[in-house]
């Protein structure tokens, strides 16, 4: 098949999150299944670092966007590990800025552009895309871009077009006042009509309602978000497209996340032999300089620090558990400030027990993954997750909320069967966060032949994308069954 793909993130050249990873592996395996594959992603300055090789593919392009005239050229990098070419948009009045995603007045304007060059590098390559797949709103109108401005070119008669929702929580909603900017001002009776009226533009409801099929990212969330208490103001609107709505889990990379090879780690281990994962646990506390007995538990937490992660659950819970209850806490992350006092000020309480980092460090993550004990993730809502996967791979009980992706793939422990993978707290509330965490404690400190199994169960759970990506393939030939 011909696969269009249009990303915000594409890992490693720009990640902020679970979005980054999956616009490198769903492509990824497409491409080695034999798929012809054309990923599109802006330019930022992040992109450009040293080493990396561009070859130019589209010396320029221009179009009119209302009252702007816009000119780019792509440029095309292969994917590590893979060869598969990514193409990017260059264009450094919109995207050589710090950051991917930002409040600038033009931030509508970034990824309409996105779009555009996108469909007319379609044209000039003459790739004629079986199934365009776009993700979250930065690219959630190109659907409608399909159906109305560039429907008269027959390369797109036969494309099909699939919107995945990553976060619903981020919609792109900018004034009505922008719509000439986006070039599809000739599609406005296509548009939401109660919302222009009210001046207002959605990217993300435009995609939902112009996609051939919505799939996010589990079969929980996927339920949730048709809800008006999770759906975030867009329930009704889903709950109308529920037919072509599919809720898909989303694996995670094997070749960077497997205690097996992780180039990372101090010390590699398997299901079969946890050896390694003790010494990890030994030189992390040593690179963490925390005290206590070798076998007093280690809980870790890799996040954004932000409401949506259950922070506010962790302040009102950890320091009391920290005074009961032997046991310590290792935090990576960065976000609000409010979050990040919290865990400066609870480290600096605990010395002994507590390390926070702020910001982020791939190695460091890993270590986490694969030293601790335990991983604490209580989300809010989660529409997936992937930081649970990875623990479970790495012999690390999860302790989540059942919310989301993290229902899907965590299922709760019973000592009685000696079945599950971790443990999950159904109330969201300090009680429920509590309840967890000490049923994790508890269960460590039973039986080791108990616990040993436990983490054996979750290491042996198929998270890779091989086993994912016969979802999106299926999918694809549904809307799609002519392509060759």
């Amino acid at each position: 098949m011909n696969i269009l793909f249009v990303s915000s993130e594409e890992a490693p050249f720009a990640k902020t999150g679970g979005l980054g990873d999956v616009g490198a592996a769903l492509p990824r395996q497409l491409h080695a299944l034999g798929h012809a594959v054309r990923v599109f992603l802006p330019m930022y300055s992040r992109v450009q670092a040293p080493g990396r090789v561009f070859q130019e593919v589209v010396p320029e392009m221009t179009f009119t966007l209302g009252p702007h005239t816009v000119r780019a050229s792509i440029y095309s990098s292969p994917l590590p590990d893979s060869g598969m070419p990514i193409y990017f948009v260059r264009c450094p009045s919109l995207y050589d800025r710090p950051g991917i995603y930002g409040n600038a007045p033009d931030e509508h304007l970034r990824f309409a552009v996105l779009c555009w060059a996108s469909l007319k590098t379609c044209q000039y390559l003459q790739f004629a895309p079986d199934i365009a797949h776009v993700n979250d709103w930065p690219t959630a109108i190109l659907p409608l871009m399909l159906r109305s401005v560039f429907a008269w070119d027959k390369l797109f008669a036969r494309t099909r077009t699939v919107l995945t929702i990553h976060n619903l929580g981020h919609q792109g909603t900018f004034p009505a006042s922008v719509l000439p900017e986006t070039g599809l001002e000739a599609a406005r009776d296509l548009l939401h009509q109660d919302d222009l009226h009210a001046g207002v533009l959605g990217f993300l409801k435009t995609g939902i309602m112009h996609a051939n099929a919505i799939t996010t990212v589990s079969p929980t969330y996927a339920r949730e978000i048709q809800t008006p208490a999770s759906g975030v103001g867009l329930d009704a609107l889903l709950r109308s497209r529920s037919e072509v709505l599919f809720g898909i889990l989303n694996g995670i990379d094997e070749t960077e996340w497997s205690s097996e090879t992780d180039k990372h780690l101090p010390h590699r281990y398997s299901a079969d032999d946890l050896s390694g994962k003790a010494r990890c646990k030994t030189d992390l506390l040593a690179a963490l300089r925390l005290k206590g007995q070798a076998d007093m538990p280690l809980i870790g937490l890799v996040s954004r620090l932000v409401w949506q992660k259950g922070i506010d659950l962790c302040m009102t819970v950890l320091p009391g558990l920290l005074r009961r209850r032997a046991f310590r806490l290792v935090v990576l992350g960065n976000g609000e400030p409010r979050y990040t006092t919290f865990f400066a000020r609870l480290a600096a309480a605990f010395p002994a027990q507590v390390s926070y980092q702020a910001g982020f460090d791939e190695t460091r993550a890993h270590w986490i993954e694969a030293g601790c004990d335990m991983f604490l993730m209580p989300s809010r809502y989660e529409p997936c997750g992937l930081n649970q996967m990875y623990s479970l791979r790495y012999g690390t009980p999860p302790i989540v909320h059942a919310t989301g992706g993290l229902a899907d793939t965590v299922q709760q422990y019973d000592h009685r069967t000696g079945t599950g993978t971790g443990f999950r707290f159904e109330h969201f509330d300090g009680g429920g966060l509590t309840w967890a965490i000490e049923r994790a404690l508890s269960v460590q400190a039973g039986s080791r032949e108990q616990w040993i199994r436990l983490q054996r169960n979750g290491m042996r759970v198929p998270f890779g994308w091989k086993h994912r990506i016969g979802d999106y393939l299926r999918l694809y030939r549904q809307l799609a069954p002519g392509a060759a």
